[in-house]
């Protein structure tokens, strides 16, 4: 079974069903990743850590004319 969220899609593969909710604690021991996303997923996360290095962060706060840029860029997405 194929999971995606925001830390990226996991290959997993279920053990066990319940029949009632219950706590995570309990809910991670009815499936197990598999080793292939386990290993991918480290690797994109590294990759995703190297890329930090070589982002640029502005000097300060954005002024008010860029805040409305920001803003009017998110609301086309």
């Amino acid at each position: 079974m194929r999971v995606t969220n925001d830390g990226g899609d996991f290959q997993v593969e279920v053990l066990l069903l319940s029949d009632v909710r219950g706590p995570a604690s309990v809910a991670q021991t009815l499936y197990r990743e598999t080793e292939a996303s386990r290993e991918l997923r480290m690797k994109v996360a590294a990759e995703r850590k190297a890329m930090k290095q070589f982002e640029e962060l502005p000097a300060g706060r954005p002024s008010k004319r860029d805040r409305r840029k920001i803003i009017q860029f998110r609301a086309r997405g």
